[in-house]
């Protein structure tokens, strides 16, 4: 048995002894985080927290587990209620600025860690200073808020054009989300395809629809096959073809984009995890952040150019993060809920990652039972294990045999969705902060 498992043990053995021991529930946790077993550690918070749910440390710590396993909006639930507190320490907005500046917010980053280094100078993290220019050697806000020094500033404005996909999938290859491509086709797809009704009642083709919902569940996936199904052009934004640290260069990128698909319309304009690209302003105590949602939304209006044949989609995992003022009607008017898929959804997304394998007569409904709350993404995973179990079998025996159901079943059995974490979230704002009924189709799939 080797040391770090042995360290493990005797702190599990002690917990047996005193399971309401707090500060030994945290030291495991941190053992566990320290030699990697980060799933563990975090069973070990949530545990703990069960006990002490007001306990900032064990709060900080889950996020810190949440962040190292890329969970950045579980993470950043947790930390932003720790600093809504009125005792929230000065490492929790180290926190706070770290999972900001990792989501491209620059400048709120920077506001933040201010306020961390005036709660407490002992908090100071020198990479981290060194990374938003807050610190020894910086005069206060001359990277940021407009005062850029004239030595550091960005002079190239020339803006890099937009890459244009052209998608070969279509609808017929995104397994279930029946709802969702029906949404899309009225809103996106007959307008498109019958554009003289438009022009009889002199409306215009194009505007938003906003998806929502738990990672892995086909977005991005759908937003591509929207753009397949029309033949027209595909352009994905990410945070860091947006943001950048130098005043005034985001809204910049921002607009070359939404220039690159007027350009080629039709066009799909697709904004991933758009909840960093256009929080909510009142949550901002920059004005950085501020000018980028601004001028998002101007883009999205067509103040200055018409976006005719612009379709905007995006998508977030925390539609709670994204400024009410993109839901207007003529931005984001429609906010799809984009749930797991159904059973026969997972029928046939097992129908599509099987395609092509080697099989005998698989029960894919019978499968399908087995994954209910399981997203696309751990369905492909399912897939994926049972391939890699049939390849063990087959270089031990040297005969390749086909996959059948119970292969399938055993493996599915092994596995639990990552979809509950976001529920659990999700929950909480569909109950308590459901103004307009955004949140309805969330309580309708949770049955309450």
């Amino acid at each position: 048995m080797s040391a770090d498992q042995e360290a493990i043990n005797g702190l599990r053995e002690a917990l047996r002894v005193s399971p309401n021991n707090i500060p030994l529930r945290i030291h495991l946790a941190q053992t566990l985080a320290s030699f990697g077993h980060l799933e563990e550690s975090e069973t070990e918070y949530r545990e703990a927290l069960s006990i002490a749910p007001n306990d900032i440390n064990l709060k900080l710590g889950l996020a810190d587990v949440y962040s190292r396993q890329g969970k950045n909006s579980q993470a950043m639930v947790v930390v932003e209620d720790v600093c809504s507190k009125s005792d929230a320490p000065g490492k929790a907005f180290v926190s706070y600025a770290k999972l900001l500046l990792r989501e491209g917010d620059v400048s709120n980053a920077v506001a933040q860690y201010k306020l961390a280094l005036e709660k407490d100078p002992g908090v100071a993290d020198e990479e981290l200073g060194l990374q938003l220019g807050v610190g020894a050697g910086y005069e206060d806000g001359d990277v940021f808020e407009g005062r850029v020094r004239e030595s550091n500033r960005q002079t190239d404005d020339d803006s890099m054009p937009a890459e244009i996909e052209r998608p070969k999938i279509k609808f017929e290859d995104v397994g279930g989300m029946e709802t969702a491509k029906e949404e899309i086709g009225i809103k996106i797809l007959y307008p498109l395809k019958h554009p003289e009704m438009y022009e009889a009642y002199g409306k215009k083709v194009g505007g938003g629809i906003l998806m929502y919902g738990p990672p892995g569940c086909g977005k991005t996936y759908l937003a591509r096959a929207t753009a397949g199904e029309i033949g027209a052009g595909f352009i994905s934004v990410g945070i860091s073809d947006v943001l950048e640290m130098w005043t005034g260069s985001s809204e910049r990128n921002l607009s070359a984009l939404f220039e690159s698909a007027r350009a080629n319309a039709p066009c799909v304009l697709f904004f991933d995890e758009v909840d960093a690209l256009g929080g909510k302003r009142s949550d901002m105590q920059s004005g950085a952040g501020r000018h980028v949602i601004n001028q998002f939304l101007s883009e999205m209006d067509g103040v200055d150019k018409s976006n005719e044949g612009v379709l905007v989609l995006a998508a977030t995992n925390a539609p709670w993060h994204v400024d009410p003022a993109f839901r207007r009607p003529g931005r984001f008017d429609r906010v799809l809920f984009v749930p797991p898929p159904d059973e026969p959804g997972i029928a046939e997304i097992l129908r599509l990652h099987l395609k092509g394998k080697p099989q005998s007569s698989i029960d894919f409904q019978k499968i399908a039972k087995k994954l209910k709350g399981f997203s696309g993404a751990d369905v492909k995973a399912v897939v994926d294990q049972t391939i890699e179990l049939k390849l063990r079998d087959a270089m031990k025996t040297g005969v390749p045999k086909p996959i059948e159901t119970k292969d399938v079943v055993t493996v599915a059995k092994s596995l639990k969705p990552t979809t509950r974490e976001w529920f659990s979230t999700a929950k909480n704002y569909a109950v308590y902060s459901n103004q307009g009924g955004i949140y309805d189709d969330v309580l309708r799939y949770l049955n309450l």
